[in-house]
């Protein structure tokens, strides 16, 4: 956790926001409008379906706005190959950064070994920036540990909450994460991000990333605070 307590004041929350337009009823047009508004902001992505990823990247390209997309979500039951290749087509088509759900079933019995090569497999041919996806909501801490530990050892950049779909971050999960990283890599706080008080929290406790489709109002707080 960081010493310094960070306010409201001190930092410009648009920075934090990977913008999410996770809906599986997403239109080309509500893509657009995404790019537009993150171009608009300069938040720090936009995160869409992989299908989507080749539009984001026309329309994000040269801005501040990284492309972002999500693999095996929001289940992460995917085969291997299929994430792979996933991840790979994603990168092809212009992604700069990609969320990938943890096999979940695999944490649960316990097959590190199976979650280590995957996801280091997606880091080595992707040569991206990966954020693993743990699903902290319906996780024990031993498990927590195991998946963080695992991901970290996979060269992963960054721990990820949640998908948003079975339960959102909470402070107490970062703070659990940031315990583990000491660091190392980066973390993302994902799901039921709504206001500026508990965006700040996050970030105290040590987000340096939130996923959230709530980015506008967001920023819409902070420079009501201002005044």
């Amino acid at each position: 956790m960081r010493s310094n307590f960070i306010s409201a004041t001190d930092i410009d929350i648009a920075d934090y926001i990977d913008f999410a337009l996770l809906q599986p009823t997403a239109t080309r047009k509500d893509v657009e409008n995404a790019c537009k508004v993150a171009i608009q902001y300069n938040f720090a992505s936009v995160c869409v379906y992989p299908s989507a990823v080749k539009v984001a990247a026309e329309l994000l390209h040269n801005q501040k706005s990284k492309v972002c997309t999500v693999i095996g979500f929001p289940s992460g039951a995917s085969t291997t190959n299929c994430k792979v290749f996933e991840a790979q087509e994603a990168v092809e088509n212009g992604v700069q950064e990609l969320d990938v759900v943890i096999n979940l079933g695999w944490l649960r019995e316990g097959n590190s070994e199976l979650i280590y090569k995957e996801m280091a497999s997606i880091v080595e041919e992707t040569g991206q920036v990966i954020k693993a996806i743990l699903e902290t909501s319906v996780l024990t801490p031993t498990e927590k540990r195991l998946a963080a530990e695992i991901c970290m050892d996979a060269g992963v950049s960054f721990l990820k909450t949640s998908t948003g779909w079975f339960g959102g971050a909470t402070v107490e999960d970062v703070k659990f994460l940031q315990e583990i990283t000491k660091g190392r890599i980066e973390i993302k706080a994902s799901g039921g991000i709504k206001t500026l008080e508990n965006a700040i929290a996050l970030i105290n406790a040590g987000a340096t990333r939130l996923g959230t489709s709530k980015g506008v109002e967001l920023v819409r707080q902070q420079k009501n605070q201002e005044g």
